[in-house]
């Protein structure tokens, strides 16, 4: 039987710079490559039983056999990309995955600079 935690590391291995530049994309006389932030995670787990039996067998109140298991998952968001015309190279953001990353830190600033200036009163 193999491992599952190496056959998930042997088959996840090229991942990386790849899930995060996409392939260049000519375009009316420009080469944009688009740019993504990349997370993904992977698990495994693999079991021995107690020895005193066959897999589902119950012995001396034990559930004896083997187990393997594993299992991931990931998302990617898309951040901008690079757009390349003239010799020149620039980044374009994704102006809407801006705009979703800032919320949440504006939100955050605020209640902190509220909470700093309630202590700040007394």
């Amino acid at each position: 039987m193999t491992n599952p935690s190496l056959d998930l590391a042997d088959r996840f291995r090229t991942i990386g710079v790849k899930s995060v530049y996409g392939d260049p994309v000519d375009l009316d006389g420009s080469t944009i490559v688009p740019v993504a932030v990349s997370i993904f995670g992977f698990g495994a787990g693999e079991g021995e039983g107690n020895g005193d039996g066959a897999a589902g067998e119950k012995t001396t109140g034990k559930v004896g056999g083997s187990g393997s298991g594993g299992g991931g998952g990931g998302y990617a968001w898309p951040v901008g990309a690079y757009v390349s015309e003239s010799g020149s190279v620039r980044f374009e953001p994704n102006v809407i995955s801006l705009i979703v990353v800032s919320v949440p830190l504006i939100a955050v600033t605020g209640k902190a600079l509220a909470l700093i200036i309630k202590a700040l009163k007394r």
